[in-house]
């Protein structure tokens, strides 16, 4: 999911459960709007993601794990502002079906990101 700095989600992408999470950013990263920075977590630290942000002028937040030979520089007093993610996440969290996964679908379960989205967006 991406989201502004206000915590609002812009654009999602639904994945399979196996897929790692930045493959999905590669898909978002098509509809990528102008940024000047992308925060992220562990799970977004290849090199390749790093060097596409960097070659779109993207500045990126990203913690390094553990197990890097070559840990990246991040800062971390940027990478603090992740919670406004976090709160998008937990936003739509906040809709019971959502959380439960009661559609068991991809399609269901999309179309009920969608309206939660428009109404989060509306509020």
């Amino acid at each position: 999911m991406l989201s502004d700095g206000k915590g609002r989600p812009l654009d999602f992408f639904l994945s399979p459960g196996q897929m790692v999470d930045s493959q999905g950013a590669l898909v978002l990263m098509r509809q990528l709007p102008p940024a000047k920075r992308f925060l992220g977590d562990k799970s977004f630290d290849p090199d390749w993601l790093r060097d596409g942000l960097r070659d779109r002028g993207i500045r990126s937040c990203i913690p390094p794990r553990k197990r890097r030979r070559k840990p990246s520089s991040y800062g971390k007093r940027l990478c603090r502002k992740r919670y406004r993610i976090e709160n998008a996440f937990g936003s739509l969290k906040g809709w019971r079906g959502i959380a439960a996964n009661y559609g068991r679908c991809g399609g269901v379960f999309l179309n009920a990101l969608i309206l939660a989205v428009i109404v989060i967006f509306w509020i």
